[in-house]
């Protein structure tokens, strides 16, 4: 996060403002980080974003680093794979369905407005 003390041990306005909303995040979304790893072999990384994975309660978490504009998100073979899907931060639902261009894909819709946080975790209940 490039943060540090000032010369009189203080940590600037920036800093602080980067420290908090890492803090927030932490809060909204530790879920998706602690306890988690690698996403297995079978899931593939949609564009635009990173995967993790907890085994023990088999959950996917699909962090949003560029919310689409088309407010759908395309998940690449993932039909039959996931049974619920939500926002991590307010446990929202979000609904998904079969793409029409390929019946492996599903398309999961996303709010017209970005939840409040730079990047947004998707939680995907698996099968």
């Amino acid at each position: 996060m490039n943060v540090g003390p000032t010369a009189k041990g203080e940590f600037d306005e920036r800093a602080v403002n980067a420290l908090d909303s890492l803090g927030r995040w932490m809060h909204a979304n530790s879920k998706s980080i602690y306890g988690c790893s690698f996403a297995p072999p079978g899931f593939k990384v949609p564009d635009s974003t990173k995967l993790t994975y907890n085994g023990r309660i088999k959950r996917l978490y699909v962090h949003l680093y560029n919310y689409p504009s088309t407010r759908a998100l395309t998940l690449p073979g993932y039909n039959g794979k996931i049974k619920y899907a939500q926002f991590l931060n307010d446990n929202s639902e979000l609904i998904y369905r079969q793409s029409s261009s390929n019946p492996d894909d599903l398309i999961l819709a996303l709010p017209e407005k970005k939840p409040g946080f730079e990047i947004p975790v998707v939680e995907l209940t698996l099968q």
